[in-house]
């Protein structure tokens, strides 16, 4: 299809040319920020991400990305050799740095640091971790609602890759992502090890079914924050929520679906395996949560 699109789409901002990055303790420019081919995050996919959202000046629910950084850092025996509040600071400085006051998006990433040779062992990374903060200029830029793609790729069980580590190493997730393209869909849906709805290779996701929202269990998807915010906002305002299993069935005659992320907060779903969600706009319910979401946020400032 022509009007493809992703659900990280952005405009375009000449200003992420010349941003500064944080690097290992250093802001330096866009084009002099570089690690080492022997990096472990280059070469395996060891490490660990997070991203977070500027409106107005306060990054949202930053204690809580950081929170989730450190416990997956700790669940991967990763040392980052910093405190939560050096790198809270090492935001604000990249902020300061880059002029951003509102629509901006950060890309905390920890790897295990340079290998002293090119082999899996982590014993092999022996200089410490490896550090980055991306910041850019970002304001969501979704033309239409997404379109979402049935694919035979997976969220697993714990003891392989837990899902819930917002881990570097994301094959799994891309692999699906390819096999939703080339159905002519913008990211795909992925089931659980049950065959269940789960969460997409890149956000969670929802339905509305007769004015109640459904999410999957959490068993196996990112313990996503945008998720939990939903769900509390659903529970604080008489929405009925329920964190369930439930089959395409109950899906592709959903009244509305959304996804949830730190970027884009709601997005709404228009189009499921060529099932068209409601009708195909976004819904009331999505459009509800979207302003209860966005009033939580301007509360915070």
């Amino acid at each position: 299809m022509t009007d493809h699109q992703t659900t990280h789409q952005a405009e375009e901002d000449a200003r992420n040319e010349s941003i500064s990055i944080w690097l290992n303790g250093n802001l330096v420019p866009k084009a002099q920020a570089m690690v080492s081919i022997y990096d472990s995050g280059f070469m395996l996919g060891d490490g660990v991400w997070e991203g977070l959202r500027l409106y107005d000046n306060r990054w949202a629910f930053v204690r809580e990305h950081l929170d989730r950084l450190f416990e997956a850092a700790k669940a991967i025996d990763l040392d980052i050799g910093m405190t939560r509040d050096e790198m809270l600071q090492a935001i604000i400085d990249t902020q300061k740095a880059n002029g951003m006051v509102t629509d901006a998006h950060a890309r905390l990433m920890v790897t295990r640091g340079v290998k002293s040779r090119p082999f899996q062992h982590p014993s092999l990374s022996r200089q410490g971790p490896t550090v980055a903060i991306i910041m850019e200029h970002s304001k969501p830029q979704i033309a239409r609602p997404i379109r979402l793609a049935t694919v035979p790729h997976i969220r697993g069980l714990p003891m392989t890759q837990d899902p819930k580590l917002n881990s570097h190493s994301k094959l799994n997730c891309i692999l699906a992502c390819i096999a939703a393209e080339k159905a002519g869909a913008d990211e795909a849906l992925m089931l659980d090890v049950h065959g269940f709805v789960n969460t997409t290779n890149a956000c969670n996701f929802f339905i509305v079914r007769k004015g109640e929202v459904w999410t999957s269990t959490g068993d196996y998807c990112m313990n996503g924050i945008t998720r939990q915010k939903v769900i509390d906002l659903c529970r604080e305002n008489g929405i009925p929520v329920f964190e369930r299993n439930y089959s395409l069935v109950d899906t592709y005659s959903a009244c509305e679906a959304f996804l949830t992320g730190t970027f884009g907060a709601q997005t709404p779903v228009g189009e499921i395996d060529g099932r068209i969600i409601g009708d195909g706009r976004m819904g009331p319910v999505t459009e509800r949560l979207r302003g209860l979401y966005k009033a939580m946020i301007d509360e915070r400032r």
